[in-house]
């Protein structure tokens, strides 16, 4: 009741009844962190491994092994860099998808950040009333642009599998290398004298390793100057404090909208700038990507989520799901370029301008037809393109208006959203 009555704080603030997915999303946030930020508000990571517990140290030793993969050459930490907040694209000559180990193997979407993926939930239906009282239910958390991995362990099970990454052949494989490594005296100290013999336990035992690894601090730091100015140590500068009141106004950039914060809270665990949810913004075709040399393929994202029927409520319209895709964090966002899932979007500006300009011009973004016909949403079929978002503001514009935010205020939003990369 204490977290419903802060967002609806929050709400009366702008003098309008809170929207029900930022009231969904913040209540969300706010049970996903439960007392992290109380733990490591004021935490810096260490660079050295002093402060790992075994069990993270063992992860962090599989996490940049680069015997892992086949055939060797490609670690998690290839794809996932610390100094780009843990994304990457291997080496690869399409900066949209990571390189495989194999050469001229590429993956077919942009690699999400590792950094605060801790906090995001299981993936499930989220129930909520909506304006009419009736409950509506949103899909929610997960790993992966799908969300199709439950937790950190689950996810860090398939790129060593996948032929487009890691390319085992199966676990067996993997644990044999293991095996053969340097730390797997250190495996055994963690898991125990036998941890290695049996396969599937072993499997199981190091995608746990390399979640406890993901769940320290270095992967959630919130040490950004944002953070510091939430904490009262540091002060956001004109151009700054203009794109926070811009990014929050859901009459001008509404990014709060999806990618939540209380604003009644200091503490810094309550921004992460992402309500766990799905969303479908038409963005446009990479024709960078290789299978997109196919022009009968479309990554339709969630709705081709495994088993996403069954767990889908009874009577719910899976396909509306097309081209839907996880709502990332905007934590580190200026250093995680390229953007989108399709990773479309080489610069944060773009990215943003995008938003409020989709609609007002789409010709800016998308390619035009023989007779001159712009081909809006052209990442999607035709028969889902009404599944993209078009309601909510910024989107809510026609060919020919106004922008909801002009060249200056998109500089601002992005001067804002500089403010959240790490030390």
């Amino acid at each position: 009741m204490a977290q419903t009555q802060s967002v609806e704080r929050h709400a009366m603030a702008y003098g309008r009844p809170v929207p029900m997915r930022l009231l969904l999303g913040v209540l969300i946030l706010l049970s996903a962190c439960g007392d992290a930020g109380s733990q490591h508000a004021a935490s810096t990571p260490p660079s050295d491994e002093a402060s790992l517990t075994p069990a993270a140290l063992l992860g962090k030793r599989l996490f940049e092994d680069t015997n892992l993969s086949e055939p060797p050459g490609q670690a998690c930490a290839s794809c996932h860099d610390s100094q780009h907040a843990f994304t990457g694209n291997n080496g690869s000559r399409i900066p949209a998808v990571a390189l495989g180990s194999r050469p001229e193997t590429f993956g077919n979407r942009n690699t999400p950040t590792v950094m605060y993926a801790l906090f995001s939930p299981g993936f499930s239906f989220v129930a909520a009333p909506d304006e009419d009282g009736l409950i509506d239910y949103t899909p929610t958390g997960g790993q992966f642009w799908d969300g199709r991995a439950t937790s950190l362990a689950e996810q860090a099970m398939q790129p060593f599998l996948n032929s487009r990454e890691m390319n085992n052949p199966n676990p067996a494989a993997v644990i044999a290398k293991v095996r053969d490594s340097s730390y797997a005296a250190l495996f055994r100290s963690v898991y125990g004298s036998n941890a290695l013999d049996d396969v599937d336990t072993a499997y199981d035992q190091l995608v746990d390793a390399i979640a406890a690894f993901e769940s320290t601090p270095r992967f959630h730091p919130f040490s950004s100057k944002f953070d510091d100015y939430l904490r009262g140590t540091a002060t956001l500068d004109p151009a700054e404090a203009r794109g926070f009141e811009l990014f929050k106004d859901p009459e001008k950039g509404n990014c709060i909208a999806c990618h939540v914060g209380d604003d009644s809270s200091h503490d810094p665990a309550a921004w992460l700038f992402t309500d766990f949810t799905y969303d479908n913004l038409g963005i446009p075709r990479n024709p960078e990507i290789p299978d997109n040399n196919d022009p009968t393929f479309f990554d339709l994202g969630l709705c081709k989520q495994d088993g996403i029927a069954a767990k889908a409520p009874p009577g719910f319209d899976v396909e509306s799901l097309c081209g839907a895709f996880k709502v990332p964090t905007l934590r580190n966002v200026a250093v995680t370029a390229p953007y989108g899932h399709n990773g479309y979007f080489t610069t944060l500006r773009d990215v943003v301008r995008f938003y409020v300009t989709r609609d007002t011009n789409p010709e800016l973004w998308y390619p035009t037809d023989a007779a001159g016909n712009v081909q809006k949403f052209n990442d999607l079929p035709p028969e889902y393109r009404a599944n993209v978002n078009t309601e909510e503001v910024p989107y809510d514009r026609k060919p020919g208006e106004q922008p909801r935010l002009a060249d200056d205020e998109i500089d601002a939003v992005v001067a804002f959203l500089e403010t959240l990369t790490d030390r």
